[in-house]
């Protein structure tokens, strides 16, 4: 599959994604996924190989992920579909960690300047 071809596919995965309701949205495989992921990891190689030569490899490595910004989209709407339950929690895994950690060290602070006040 040349790039061009794989470039309307992305898009046109990503446009029924985006027209689809929640339902339907749910129904990404993850066979589909992983295609979504191959298509856009090849595009990048592809650009990335068709880079001038002159340039920075931090520049050229920027210009080929921008060319492939399409495929890199359709790749993360297929992602964020396939996981709905993480985007109604009212506190990712992460967050609650970080809340967890800010307490761990908040807490005996504030216990240490109460007592300073009394």
């Amino acid at each position: 599959m040349n790039s061009r071809a794989a470039h309307v596919r992305g898009l046109a995965l990503l446009v029924s994604l985006t027209g689809a309701g929640p339902v339907s949205a749910l129904a990404v495989e993850r066979a589909d996924l992983l295609a979504l992921e191959r298509t856009w990891h090849s595009s990048v190689r592809d650009e990335y190989d068709r880079q001038p030569e002159r340039g920075s490899r931090p520049g050229r490595e920027r210009n080929a992920l921008d060319e492939c910004k399409p495929h890199e989209d359709a790749y993360v709407v297929a992602l964020m579909a396939v996981r709905p339950e993480a985007a109604d929690a009212p506190m990712s895994g992460w967050a609650r960690t970080w809340a967890a950690d800010v307490a761990f060290v908040v807490n005996p602070v504030k216990a240490c300047v109460e007592a300073l006040r009394r």
